[in-house]
Formats: structure tokens, C-alpha cells, sequence
């Protein structure tokens, strides 16, 4: 009943790029829900295909890594060395439906070794960017999207994206797609996008994508390995091509020409989605007039508090994301259970929504304040799963562990927002701890009796210079004074101290006081 007078969701698209970067927001009735940037200086590469060449085998990864003209090899899979076409005609099956087994199942080492020696060229495709240390991943299963439509090389397969639901709609896309003239051994999924769209529409989305794939073909031939054959558009482009969808209201953006580029492109669709597109004027920031920015700043932070008062903690490594729930300022009006069960559920939405707008991908672990309740439990996980629909990124969640731990993956495609806009701080490298002035003054104090328990053996003059933190030569001055002063006793030796506010908190150096020459010194960090 309820759902019938459920308000419609004003969806907006925001482009700052009037700047060093372009930057897109997506706004649900004011609320930052998607979040990408681009910087020009940086080349996007998943999505493009490159003629690479075989650098070496590892067997015992199961991998090849291929020279694709960058920095770092790219790392393919043994079974992403054949598109899945390519393989289907060279394995039997009595399913009509066949499995994708791991290629590794299919072929010895010798027989990889055969079809692709050391030295042989491969044509590729980045499915995920490179991370940290680690090198582009690609394959060879190829697919190229369009506005409507997904066509993928080497392969026969034509079908309907899973997300468009309505039954009628499916079966008169299957009709129109059955009509579509492609080449042999062209494969092309509908992607959501074309839900409502005209025949026309995604016959000349056909067309555009053959002639993708003809030029393609021809680079293929043309051009000499490690080169790229085809590179994914920008992000202003991709905005057209795979955002601008029926639901949206508007896509406002604040560069004349982007404008104009828009328009153009959205041209192509329909005159109701040129319509959508607006020009932003005015001295505000475009990012401010619409509260972007404020919500980007929150969003970023690692602590996020939630409408109900409860607090969610982000802690991101290169292995994995771990969210610490926690209930906070909230009181609840009702019983334990359901208190913990609101700020739960509040939770998974944010946590959801933190996902998308971080670009956080790979495992994911989500410390949900304790229920006992297994029905509680099971509405958090419905919550969560469904909240995740939307979600372009592929996710997987399992289900709460008897810990209260819930489990969950999605699609590591690129680096994360804060990995490639944030570096380590370079005081703490990233610990987010560095030693305490106690423990600093204990340090210096050991290595002072090593050095002059070494030169009391050669005879040499006991004078030494340490060079400090200011804060570290105030607590050797105010508490470890005495210490000082019964070592220098006892050593027969004189101790001096220079502060320099310019080194490391955890930085010092023993220097002989006579010559001046460094007898120790702490690792500048």
C-alpha cells in the first residue's frame, strides 16, 4: 500500500571540471551516493586493450605476465589466456550450458608452453588497473560498451543484463537483438540502459561497436607489439554513456565546452536526454552550490557518524577494509536488541554507500555490534545484500558469523579514492603512532652508555653531542637530568645537547664533540 505513494527519487549528476581534475558526483534527492575523479596527468587503462607480448610463465602461479608497454607487466591467468569462445571448441560438453572450469584443469604446462612460447604476441584487455605494488590484470576475453549494448569478440553469446526484471521487456529486447545483423562469432549482451529503448537505438549502437571492432582489427595487424589498440573514453564521456539513464533528472556540469561536448553526445540518444543537460554559472563552486564538497569531506573521514548517533570506523590496508561499528551517542527509545538492531541496520546502509563512494574494493570486514537474535541477524543481511543492488561493482556477501562478523568482497577494479588521493603521512608512515618522548629518552640514554662504554675501553675522549626533538630534550632536562648527570660521572665523560625542530620526532645523532664526527644516528623517516 505504502509503496504506492512512495516519492520519487530526484536523481542529479554534478561535473566539476573546471579544475586540475574532473570530478563527478551522483545526488539522490541532495544525498552524495556515487563519487568518481579523474586526473588528466593520470592514464585510466582498465578497459583498454593492448597487443602485448609474453615476457615469461610461471607455473606454479598459473600465470603469464605480458609486456603491455608499461612500467609493469600485466598478470594474466592461465585460464584468461583463451577467450571463452576459443575454449568451448576446443573442450566437449554434453551441458547445454557450459561451465567456465578453471583453464589450469584443461592444459599441462607443456601444452601453455606450446600455444603461447616466451616471446609470442597476445592481444589483452585490463579488467583491473594497477594496485599498489602490484602490476595491471589482464585477459583475453574481449568487450567493448556501448550505449545499449556490450559486444564481445570471439564469442557467440547474445542475452539480456539480469538487472532489467520485467519479463515483457526482456523477451522484446531478446526479439530485438535476434534481429541485430553482427558478424560471425560477435558476441553482444543488452546492457541496462537500453530498458525502454526503441529498436533504432540499439541498432545503431550495433553499428558504432562493429566499427569499434573493425578499426580494432585492423590496429591489430597495423601496429607492433607492446602498443595499445584501444583506450576506454574519458570520464565526461563515460558519464554520458553509462549514467545518463531514464531515472536521471539532470546532469549539471560547469565547463562551456564539456557543456557543449555533452550536449552533442546526448544528442545521440534523444532530444529528452539533451534536454538533461545544464549549464552551471555563477561565482560559486559548482561542488559547493550543490553541498558536494561539504559531504565529500565527511565522507573521507575515518571516523562516519550516522543520523541515529551511532559511529562507524574505516581502516583501510592493502589487504583488506575493516568498519568497526559501534553505537555511540545512541540511546534508543526502546529495548537493547532493537537499539543495537537500528544502529546495525543504519550501518549497513552507510557502510554501502561508503563503498561506492571510497571506491573500496577486495575484503571487506564488518565488526556488527553483537545480536542474539538470529531473525536480527538475517534482516541486517537482507538489508545489506539488497542496499548492494545497485552497486556496479560485482559484491558477495556472506552471512554474520557467530562473532558478529560480517564478510564481504566487491570488485577490485582501480585504487581506492584515499589511496590515490592520499599518501602516507611522512612523519609516521602511515602507522598513525610514532614513539613517545619516554620511550625516545630511554633509546638515547642505551646507545649513550654503548658509545661511551666503547671509548672508555680506547681511551678516547669522552665529549659527545646529541642531537634531539626540542619536545624529546625537554624530557631529558626536566626528568632524566640525574641519569645524565651520573652517567657522565661515572664514564668520566661530558654530555651536551642541541635540540633541532627540524628533525623527526623519533630522529637523533651522537656526534663526537670534539671533531664533530657522527658516531650514531637514528633512520631518518
Amino acid at each position: 500500500m505504502f509503496g504506492l505513494f512512495r516519492k520519487k527519487i530526484r536523481r542529479e549528476i554534478i561535473i566539476n571540471a573546471e579544475s586540475l581534475e574532473t570530478r563527478v558526483g551522483v545526488l539522490e534527492d541532495g544525498k552524495l551516493e556515487e563519487f568518481q575523479v579523474e586526473h588528466p596527468t593520470e592514464e585510466r587503462i582498465v578497459g583498454s586493450i593492448y597487443k602485448g607480448r609474453i615476457q615469461n610463465l610461471e607455473h606454479d602461479l598459473q600465470a603469464a605476465f605480458v609486456d603491455i608497454g608499461m612500467k609493469k607487466n600485466a598478470f594474466l591467468h592461465y585460464w584468461d589466456m583463451v577467450p571463452d569462445e576459443d575454449v568451448s571448441g576446443e573442450i566437449e560438453s554434453n551441458s547445454r550450458r557450459r561451465k567456465k572450469a578453471p583453464w589450469r584443469k584443461r592444459f599441462s604446462n607443456h601444452q601453455v608452453e606450446a600455444r603461447f612460447p616466451v616471446g609470442s604476441e597476445i592481444i589483452v584487455q585490463v579488467t583491473k588497473g594497477p594496485i599498489g605494488t602490484k602490476g595491471p590484470r589482464v585477459t583475453a576475453s574481449l568487450s567493448i560498451p556501448g550505449r545499449y549494448l556490450v559486444m564481445m569478440p570471439s564469442s557467440r553469446l547474445k542475452g539480456v543484463s539480469r538487472k532489467i526484471g520485467d519479463v515483457k521487456e526482456r523477451q522484446r529486447l531478446k526479439k530485438v537483438l535476434a534481429r541485430l545483423s553482427v558478424e560471425s562469432g560477435v558476441g553482444l549482451i543488452v546492457r541496462t540502459a537500453a530498458s525502454g529503448t526503441g529498436s533504432r537505438g540499439l541498432i545503431r549502437d550495433a553499428r558504432v561497436l562493429l566499427a569499434t571492432w573493425r578499426d580494432l582489427q585492423q590496429a591489430i595487424k597495423e601496429k607492433q607489439a607492446p602498443s595499445c589498440l584501444y583506450r576506454e573514453p574519458d570520464l565526461v564521456e563515460r558519464v554520458v554513456r553509462d549514467w545518463l539513464t531514464e531515472d536521471v533528472d539532470r546532469i549539471m556540469v560547469d565547463s562551456k565546452e564539456e557543456y557543449e561536448n555533452l550536449r552533442v553526445m546526448a544528442n545521440k540518444i534523444s532530444r529528452r536526454a539533451r534536454s538533461k543537460i545544464c549549464l552551471h554559472e555563477g561565482d560559486l563552486p559548482i561542488f559547493d552550490k550543490f553541498d558536494v564538497e561539504r559531504q565529500l569531506d565527511e565522507a573521507f573521514r575515518r571516523s562516519v557518524t550516522l543520523a541515529c548517533g551511532g559511529v562507524i570506523i574505516f581502516d583501510e590496508t592493502e589487504a583488506m577494509v575493516t568498519v568497526d561499528v559501534n553505537t555511540g551517542r545512541h540511546k534508543g527509545k526502546g529495548s537493547q536488541e532493537d537499539a543495537i538492531l537500528e544502529v546495525n541496520m543504519e550501518a549497513v546502509l552507510e557502510v554501502a554507500r561508503q563503498l561506492r563512494l571510497r571506491n573500496i574494493g577486495g575484503l571487506v570486514v564488518i565488526d556488527l555490534i553483537d545480536m542474539k537474535s538470529k531473525k536480527y541477524q538475517n534482516a541486517v543481511l537482507r538489508e545489506m545484500k539488497n542496499t548492494l543492488k545497485p552497486d556496479r561493482a560485482r559484491t558477495n556477501v556472506l552471512p554474520i558469523s557467530e562473532l558478529g562478523i560480517m564478510e564481504m568482497t566487491r570488485q577490485r577494479v582501480e585504487e581506492s579514492i584515499l589511496s590515490s588521493n592520499y599518501t602516507d603521512c611522512p612523519y609516521c608512515r602511515g602507522s598513525g603512532k610514532v614513539k613517545s618522548v619516554f620511550g625516545m629518552s630511554i633509546s638515547i640514554q642505551r646507545h649513550i652508555m654503548e658509545i661511551m662504554r666503547k671509548r672508555k675501553k680506547s681511551e678516547c675522549p669522552l665529549a659527545l653531542q646529541v642531537i634531539v626533538h626540542p619536545a624529546v630534550l625537554e624530557r631529558l632536562r626536566r626528568e632524566d637530568e640525574q641519569f645524565l648527570l651520573d652517567l657522565e660521572a661515572k664514564f668520566t665523560g661530558r654530555l651536551s645537547f642541541k635540540s633541532d625542530p627540524n628533525k623527526h620526532m623519533e630522529y637523533f645523532s651522537i656526534n663526537d664533540g670534539v671533531s664533530g664526527e657522527i658516531l650514531y644516528s637514528s633512520q631518518e623517516k
